[in-house]
């Protein structure tokens, strides 16, 4: 049993302390679905984190209805609550039909062009480099699944939440200076896997 699948255990005993760390460890896979799953066009009516927030509030009072007991059986609960609250989000303002969202600005000062599905698209190097289309999705979240968890926290906060390297540095405790390197450290391994899951298996069936 896994550190989550103690930590689901120790929730059932009723520690709401344990229960909340596990749902912290799924918190980055969380926000990449979010912000992945979210209309570009409603980014300024809501956040990704928002989203989060509400599903891990909603997670903690329906757990009894949870009876998983790894990692992967609550990341795909998570998700389904998520899944469920964005087109909860996307129904209520596409029902006013009095919005003009392409010309607000977002409430974080991003526009869409900046969003993760852009920010990690091409393959030359760039951040905005590594995944270009909805469609590779799946395949960035395995890589990002395979990343150390300082590397996958420092590429959630700088391109998901768009914060500066000062910033992500008070939240991890450590000089900008080193946040920097484990960045490009990170940038460099996730271009890495990602090349490695998008490259066709060979075929075994000709001699």
């Amino acid at each position: 049993m896994g550190r989550v699948g103690h930590l689901l255990a120790a929730a059932r005993a009723g520690s709401t302390d344990a229960l909340g760390e596990a749902l912290l460890a799924c918190q980055d896979y969380l926000l990449i679905v979010a912000q992945n799953e979210l209309d570009p066009d409603l980014r300024s009516k809501g956040s990704a984190s928002d989203l989060v927030s509400e599903t891990f509030l909603e997670a903690h009072r329906d757990f009894a209805q949870f009876h998983g007991a790894s990692t992967g059986e609550l990341r795909a609960w998570l998700r389904q609550l998520l899944l469920n609250n964005v087109a909860n989000f996307t129904r209520r303002y596409r029902a006013t039909g009095k919005r003009e969202v392409g010309r607000e600005v977002s409430v974080h000062g991003v526009s869409s062009s900046c969003m993760p599905a852009a920010w990690l698209a091409a393959r030359d190097g760039t951040p905005s480099g590594l995944v270009a289309r909805d469609e590779q999705s799946a395949s960035l979240l395995s890589a990002l699944d395979q990343l150390p968890d300082d590397y996958r926290r420092v590429i959630v906060l700088r391109y998901y939440e768009q914060l500066p390297f000062e910033e992500i540095a008070k939240r991890m405790n450590r000089s900008a200076n080193a946040v920097r390197i484990i960045w490009s450290r990170a940038v460099r391994l996730l271009r890495q896997l990602m090349e490695a899951i998008d490259e066709p298996e060979p075929d075994r069936g000709r001699s």
